[in-house]
C-alpha cells in the first residue's frame, strides 16, 4: 500500500523507532556495539558477530529475561550474551567499557533530542513502536523521557514484530486515530519503513551519513540524516509532496 502526499496539516500525531532512531543517528544497536568492539581491540569476524548478536537478541526476547529492567541491566545483559556466543572469555573490564561506551553515547543523543521531542510534543501526540524486551518503559523511564510519549509500544507486551501492520496498528488504536494522521520515524528500511507503509501511514526514513545514497519507497517521504531535520518537516510547515533527501 503506497501512501498518499500528505502535509503536515493532516497529522496529528509522530511516531518514532527506539533503538537506531531515538537513541543515535540511524545506526543499529548491533552496528553501534561492533564498533566499540574494534575500538577496545577486540577482533571479531563481523558475520560472527552478526550473528551472535541476533541470537542474544532472540534469546533475551524469547525468554522474558528482561521484562521491567533497567537501560544499563539490559545493555550489559545484551553484550554479556555476545561475548559468551562469541567465547571471548576473560577481560571483562573491557567488556565493561564497551557497555558504558554504548551507554554514554546513546545518553548523548537522547539529550540532543530531547528539545525536539518536546517541540513536537507541544503539537502532536507522540509514540514509541520498538521491537524490545518486555521494559521499553522502564528503559524511557531510565532515560528521562517517557513523559514525552503519549503511548509506548513494545512488541514483546503486543505479541508481534514489525513490520507486522499490527504493532502500528495497536498505537493508533491507543491514540485513537487513522494511519494517515500520523508519521512513523525509523532508521529500518524494512522493518520501520515498510511496516508503516503496509497500514498506509507516512513514513520518514532517518538513514543517517547514508541520506545521500537513499531513496524513499513511497512519494512525499523524506529521507533525512539526523532527528533534527523534523524540525523543518513536522514544525514549519513544509509540505512533502515529492520524493526528497533532507540534508
Amino acid at each position: 500500500m503506497e501512501t498518499r502526499s500528505w502535509t503536515r496539516d493532516d497529522l496529528k500525531a509522530c511516531l518514532f523507532d527506539f533503538g537506531g532512531t531515538l537513541d543515535s543517528d540511524g545506526v543499529t544497536w548491533q552496528d553501534r556495539f561492533y564498533a566499540l568492539y574494534e575500538k577496545h581491540g577486540i577482533q571479531v569476524n563481523r558475520e560472527a558477530f552478526r550473528q551472535a548478536f541476533y541470537s542474544a537478541d532472540d534469546s533475551l526476547i524469547e525468554t522474558g529475561a528482561l521484562e521491567g529492567a533497567g537501560l544499563m541491566e539490559t545493555l550489559q545483559a545484551q553484550a554479556q550474551r555476545v561475548w559468551g556466543a562469541l567465547r571471548l572469555g576473560g577481560e571483562s573490564r573491557v567488556l565493561g567499557a564497551i557497555v558504558t561506551d554504548f551507554f554514554d553515547g546513546m545518553k548523548w543523543h537522547i539529550e540532543r533530542n530531547r528539545n525536539l521531542l518536546e517541540l513536537l510534543k507541544n503539537r502532536y501526540e507522540l509514540g514509541i513502536v520498538s521491537n524490545f524486551y518486555g521494559n521499553l518503559h522502564r528503559v524511557c523511564e531510565d532515560l528521562g523521557i517517557q513523559d514525552l510519549f503519549h503511548c509506548l509500544i513494545d512488541s514483546s507486551h503486543v505479541g508481534v514484530v514489525k513490520p507486522d501492520p499490527r504493532i502500528f496498528q495497536a498505537a493508533l488504536d491507543r491514540m485513537s486515530i487513522q494511519p494517515y494522521e500520523a508519521v512513523f520515524v525509523g532508521d529500518n528500511p524494512g522493518r520501520d519503513m515498510e511496516g508503516a507503509k503496509g497500514l498506509g501511514m507516512p513514513h520518514i526514513w532517518l538513514a543517517g551519513e547514508d541520506v545521500g545514497r537513499r531513496r524513499p519507497c513511497c512519494p512525499g517521504d523524506p529521507v533525512i540524516p539526523t532527528l533534527d531535520a523534523l524540525g523543518p518537516l513536522l514544525l514549519a510547515g513544509r509540505q512533502a509532496d515529492t520524493p526528497r533527501e533532507v540534508a
